[in-house]
């Protein structure tokens, strides 16, 4: 390659490169005026991506019973692999968020960060003050005691009773668990908030979104992971270079 540049050979954005050049894939490369395409490493790259799983999948690579996974419905990616923040239960439909970084992972799910999570919970029957009151308060499960953050009602009819429920763990069937722990049954549950990541209400079932450059710069500031700076496009030597149009077609 160095030989190259020596000779001549290679230009960036039309211009003879020198050794010690920087470039990105960004840039125009061209080798003897044929063009070469770079790629970003994957791994560099932090992405965010969200999905509304559905009831009858499950958080897992692999299922020897042959279900659905959530992992068949995201894309493919080189050079790096998804991580699942946090799990949703084979019957728990609603946000889930999924990474390429396992730091930021771990800090959205480690108790000690105390992230929130928000649900929707549809009950059978009546959630009596009494009930409320044991649900704040904490109540002693299998794997320790555990409560609800607050709770609040969110109306409907007949013995169907929705709530807005907020819990900072992310034990095994954890709401389920309380609930039934008061005797109360869920017959629907949906995860709408992580942390600072809201479900879209256009997001429907099976749909996932990709979180972009700012929204993941926000994401990472919220759990205090330090931001990379994107590396702006180098400048021509002998010229200033042109300005690109902004989205609307105005300059």
């Amino acid at each position: 390659m160095e030989a190259w540049i020596a000779e001549g050979r290679v230009t960036v954005n039309g211009e003879t490169a020198q050794v010690g050049d920087r470039v990105t894939a960004r840039d125009v490369i061209k080798v003897s005026g044929r063009r070469v395409y770079l790629r970003e490493p994957e791994e560099k790259r932090i992405r965010v991506l969200i999905y509304h799983k559905q009831e009858g999948e499950i958080v897992s690579r692999d299922d020897p019973k042959g279900r659905a996974t959530v992992f068949e419905q995201l894309p493919k990616i080189r050079g790096s692999k998804w991580v699942s923040v946090g799990r949703l239960d084979f019957n728990t439909e609603g946000l889930m968020i999924f990474t390429t970084s396992g730091e930021l992972a771990n800090r959205l799910m480690h108790p000690r960060f105390e992230v929130e999570r928000e649900y929707a919970v549809r009950v059978l029957g009546e959630l009596t003050p009494e009930m409320q009151r044991q649900l704040l308060d904490g109540i002693e499960l299998e794997d320790g005691e555990a409560r609800v953050e607050s709770l609040v009602e969110a109306g409907g009819e007949g013995v169907n009773r929705w709530w807005r429920v907020v819990i900072q763990e992310g034990r095994y069937r954890e709401v389920r668990r309380l609930f039934e722990a008061v005797g109360v049954k869920v017959s629907r549950l949906i995860r709408i908030r992580y942390g600072p990541v809201e479900l879209p209400p256009q997001l429907k079932r099976g749909q996932k979104h990709e979180l972009d450059e700012t929204e993941v710069k926000k994401l990472l500031r919220w759990t205090g992971m330090p931001v990379p700076e994107s590396r702006p496009r180098p400048a021509s030597r002998n010229a200033p270079r042109k300005p690109s149009p902004s989205r609307s077609g105005r300059s």
